[in-house]
């Protein structure tokens, strides 16, 4: 294969399987690739496996499969993925079940295992591993000794290595856990195009697919800031699609769906998560894109070039997720004249029951939606534009060490309906406590990681 043409399927979790399914049934792809993961999607898995052993993975994924199993397998698309999450061997189960169901034969599934460190940590810090933060010291915790008996998940990031194993075996689909979203798209290129894995900058090419793919329609017009009015039949969305060979590399979507592949929409996500233009790190190369080009290239179609890379790191991310307390937030809306000054006043009277009734949040956090919820510290809030508002949502949110105390504020919130400022009305439901997952990334060395590959027949 002189050309490789690859689709990126999903964004997220939770993501619309429509641009996927109108891709494998419309589009002349030979692979697609499909992310799930984000750091606390891993947290959330793990606690459903807990629950239910057979949880613990993308279910979504599954529905996809449904509708295009039969339609890849016919048109030889093989498809990528990393929602096995907690649970790989749980949605392979689930697939060959599908796949026999359908009567689909001479079917391969890959799988990779080893990304989960969870029971791993004592064997890498008797190693030496530091697991120090790289981020610092957060929530005035600076020590893993204060984390290490509340952890939760310990996942590492790892490359294309296991997942291209899959494919020289045959593999139709693959599914991963912790996989970068990256690297489930370089591994098809390197496989079909015979890359080595020091070839740094065609690695960086192949990482720079993946980058401008994995976020689904985010990469078509979706989420788009410089023109979004622009963008056609946004209910129609369709997704990105690569055609990348050794020499070329054009970013385009399938036929007859929205969306907007131009020269603007592609810089947005090229620069997402990006820190170091010069170093952007990856398990499998380092790459460089300050001095990348991209043009328009005709309709819906975009040119990238001047794509470098340096020698992959040694290190692996482990992204540990860990027990970090409850949280609980409630919501009251107020309505016009003087809405946030009922608002505050409201809150005010909430911070004066908590205050008597016990509750010492370790976090806090009142924002008024409308207003200042997203914008924060640089909203507006001038008496301008603050006195004349239509309407306010006040958001009271706590975090606590114990369910029971967090629990204690879910009571107090209702009844300012009737017992608070006028104009306020119950917003949202019931607030329900919720536990926190808090996110501790470090580094470990590559050679304390063993992944594994492998390959179940469907004949």
């Amino acid at each position: 294969m002189e050309k490789v043409i690859i689709g990126g399927g999903q964004g997220f979790w939770g993501d619309s399987p429509d641009a996927a399914i109108h891709m494998v049934r419309n589009s002349n792809i030979n692979y697609m690739a499909c992310d799930y993961l984000a750091e606390l999607t891993l947290s959330i898995m793990a606690r459903q496996k807990l629950k239910n052993p057979n949880a613990g993975y993308a279910r979504d994924f599954l529905g996809m499969m449904n509708e295009v199993m039969l339609d890849a397998k016919n048109r030889n698309i093989r498809i990528l993925t990393n929602a096995g999450g907690m649970n790989i061997e749980g949605c392979v189960a689930a697939l060959q079940k599908m796949a026999r169901e359908k009567g689909v034969r001479e079917y391969k599934l890959g799988y990779v295992t080893g990304d989960d460190m969870t029971g791993k940590i004592d064997d890498l810090m008797k190693q030496g591993v530091s697991m120090d933060n790289i981020d610092g010291e957060v929530d005035g915790i600076s020590d893993f000794s204060q984390i290490k008996d509340k952890i939760v998940n310990a996942n590492v990031y790892f490359g294309h290595e296991p997942t291209l194993a899959c494919l020289e075996q045959g593999a139709d689909v693959v599914v991963t856990g912790r996989s970068t979203d990256s690297a489930l798209f370089l591994a098809p290129i390197m496989h079909e195009l015979k890359w080595k894995a020091d070839d740094w900058t065609q690695l960086a090419r192949g990482i720079m697919v993946g980058h401008l793919l994995e976020c689904g329609g985010q990469g078509a017009g979706g989420h788009f800031d410089y023109a979004w009015r622009q963008v056609p039949r946004m209910d129609e969305l369709g997704f990105p699609i690569a055609e990348i060979s050794n020499d070329d590399f054009y970013i385009t979507k399938a036929p007859d769906c929205g969306g907007l592949i131009s020269e603007q929409s592609c810089k947005e996500q090229f620069l997402y998560e990006v820190h170091d233009p010069a170093n952007y790190v990856t398990p499998d190369v380092v790459v460089d894109i300050s001095k990348a080009k991209i043009t328009q290239n005709g309709d819906q179609r975009v040119r990238v070039e001047n794509i470098f890379g340096k020698q992959r790191p040694d290190m692996l991310k482990l992204s540990i997720g860990y027990h970090a307390g409850y949280k609980v937030a409630g919501m009251l809306s107020f309505a016009w004249p003087d809405a946030y000054e009922k608002a505050q006043y409201a809150a005010e009277i909430l911070k004066k029951k908590m205050k008597r009734l016990g509750i010492h949040p370790r976090d806090i956090l009142i924002s008024y939606i409308g207003l200042n919820a997203l914008h924060l510290g640089v909203a507006d809030m001038s008496s301008e534009r603050v006195r004349d508002i239509n309407e306010v949502v006040l958001r009271i949110a706590i975090r606590t060490d114990t369910k029971e105390e967090c629990a204690k504020l879910i009571p107090e919130i209702a009844p300012l309906q009737l017992n608070g400022p006028p104009g306020a009305s119950f917003f949202g439901g019931r607030a329900h406590v919720q536990e926190v997952i808090g996110l501790w990334p470090t580094l470990i060395p590559r050679d304390c990681v063993d992944l594994k590959s492998h390959i179940v027949a469907i004949n």
